[in-house]
């Protein structure tokens, strides 16, 4: 890591007027900028304020392509980060820029971390977070898996689904809710029974707005439609609030070609022989022709 001229320099001088600076912005673009000096600063666009009681740990840093890793505490505050915005997920893996600042004069500053939150734990009034390096990102598998399920997200780009195209998405009001994670609908019956079954769920507006949810079962009955989330939203639901939700895709190549017409981007491997074949042996009356073994 290079210092830059003006701030070695200052830091030569060995009387300093050093702070550190952070700032946090979350996946719906909202940022927020801390510092642990006892008064304001702004740099890059971006405020970063005195009065939150953040602090954070050394930073850990090595050569290489080893990890670095930080963490980050403070106080729950109504005015920065707010327990109901952290329960609700809206700081998941949210970016996070640090930087050493002569507050004196904040053009002379060194970015020493960039990364993202990991694990945030909550306790009295206060949160602790855990910050990773951007070489975080080497220890995740990479590459495909032969499997039989696609491995795409419905909708990314190597699935190709447009869910804004009619029949793939609906968009509307609430009507009834019950405990953050369970949506009943009177008139929804123009999709076929089980069709949001895995999809996704985002609220639109209200004190959910931009949590998402998956749907764990989608039920047509006579009186109505049900969708039931796997986990409750991380913030109050109220009649009124406008969703979207998103049809599902169990992964299988069937599905693929029935529901989505989108057998040619397929990212699964359906006529891969299982370990029951692979185990196998030649036995008396078996066809060996070396033809396909799907009819």
């Amino acid at each position: 890591m290079t210092v830059p001229e003006q701030l070695d320099a200052h830091l030569q001088t060995g009387a300093t007027t050093l702070c550190r600076a952070w700032a946090v912005t979350r996946l719906d673009g909202q940022t927020y900028g801390f510092t642990d000096h006892d008064r304001a600063l702004a740099f890059d666009g971006i405020e970063f304020r005195a009065d939150t009681g953040l602090a954070a740990s050394a930073i850990m840093q090595a050569t290489g392509l080893s990890v670095d890793n930080t963490e980050a505490m403070g106080v729950l505050s109504d005015a920065a980060l707010r327990e109901e915005d952290i329960r609700a997920g809206r700081f998941d893996g949210a970016g996070v820029r640090a930087w050493l600042v002569n507050w004196n004069d904040v053009s002379q500053r060194m970015l020493q971390f960039r990364g993202s939150m990991g694990e945030i734990k909550r306790a009295n009034g206060a949160f602790q977070a855990e910050l990773r390096g951007l070489t975080e990102a080497l220890n995740q598998p990479m590459g495909r898996v032969y499997q039989t399920p696609c491995s795409a997200v419905l909708g990314d780009k190597a699935c190709g689904v447009d869910l804004n195209a009619a029949g793939y998405s609906h968009e509307g009001a609430v009507e009834i809710v019950e405990d953050r994670k369970l949506f009943r609908f009177t008139a929804l019956d123009n999709f076929d029974d089980r069709w949001f079954e895995g999809g996704r769920v985002r609220l639109l507006s209200g004190a959910a707005e931009g949590l998402m949810g998956v749907v764990k079962n989608d039920r047509l009955a006579g009186d109505g439609r049900k969708v039931e989330l796997w986990e409750k939203l991380g913030a109050a639901v109220a009649v009124g609030d406008m969703i979207r939700i998103e049809a599902g895709c169990d992964k299988i190549a069937a599905t693929c070609r029935l529901k989505f017409n989108n057998i040619l981007n397929f990212q699964g491997f359906p006529h891969i022989p299982g370990e029951d074949w692979l185990m196998g042996y030649p036995a008396e009356g078996q066809i060996l022709d070396g033809g396909s073994l799907f009819e």
